[in-house]
């Protein structure tokens, strides 16, 4: 499909976490879904290029997926699928073993490709795998913004310090958002965030992290995932749409770093020089 074309820059982040289960896809879809509520150009780009779902989240059928634009030459309008909540998906492909780990080739492709969208779009939301795998750190340094995601456990609590560890350490990267999932309460997502706090701030010296906000428990969730709709589409009033509308809120006011060469390119290129 065609989208318009914008004057502004977009701001590439993406939504990521250090564990599976955390919810990070259906956050990512209802992000999308309030970002494009209140009148923004929004692409989702499904990340997660080996178990790819955020078309099943939607209860959608894509006819193409990025598959198909590196091994049958599609082009990214031909693989852009239109969702009734106002974006677009840029949809990958599930048990595909040869898109697990992308070649630098197949970098460089899907960089040439996401250029075209660089004045159509406001927002590309990447849904990123979980884990510290070569497609995740990739796709995390090709952001300009990185919303880490986790809940009140234990190993997500340590997953996520995992992998920011990795991007500080391997790759230089010293800012995050985070995002707290599935809290109890305000005060337990505080809590939360605090230890993760700490212990950047004990053993990664330069990290900075800034709470975006919390998404509370709530069922509407899992009635909307059985459903394949975004909450954010079905209950507007709901505890957890609130909070997501919220943060989509927050996200309107963060920075887009100044790009490189001046395109979507922005940090790609220095990532592809290292591989």
């Amino acid at each position: 499909m065609e989208l318009p074309m914008h004057a502004e820059l977009p701001l590439v982040f993406s939504v990521t976490s250090g564990k599976g289960g955390v919810g990070k896809t259906n956050l990512s879809v209802n992000l999308a879904c309030c970002l494009a509520a209140a009148g923004k150009r929004v692409v989702l780009l499904d990340a997660d290029l080996g178990l790819a779902n955020v078309d099943v989240v939607l209860g959608l059928t894509p006819q193409r997926n990025l598959f198909h634009l590196f091994h049958d030459g599609a082009t990214l309008d031909e693989v852009l699928c239109p969702t009734p909540y106002g974006f677009d998906i840029l949809p990958a492909s599930s048990g595909m073993s040869e898109m697990l780990s992308l070649s630098t080739g197949q970098k460089l492709e899907l960089l040439e490709a996401l250029d075209a969208l660089e004045d159509r779009v406001d927002y590309l939301v990447v849904d990123t795998g979980a884990g510290i795998n070569d497609n995740v750190l990739y796709f995390n340094l090709a952001a300009q913004q990185r919303l880490v995601v986790l809940t009140p456990e234990p190993t997500s609590l340590t997953d996520a310090y995992a992998l920011i560890k990795v991007l500080k350490l391997n790759h230089g990267v010293e800012h995050f958002k985070v995002l707290v999932n599935m809290a109890t309460d305000e005060r337990g997502a505080k809590e939360m965030f605090t230890r993760l706090y700490k212990a950047c701030d004990h053993f990664l010296s330069g990290v900075s992290l800034d709470l975006a906000g919390f998404v509370p428990r709530d069922p509407i969730v899992r009635k909307a995932v059985v459903s394949q709709r975004p909450f954010c589409s079905v209950a507007l009033d709901s505890p957890a749409c609130r909070a997501v509308r919220q943060v989509a809120a927050t996200v309107q006011t963060w920075d887009v770093p100044a790009a490189l060469d001046g395109n979507i390119k922005f940090f790609w290129k220095k990532l592809l020089f290292r591989s």
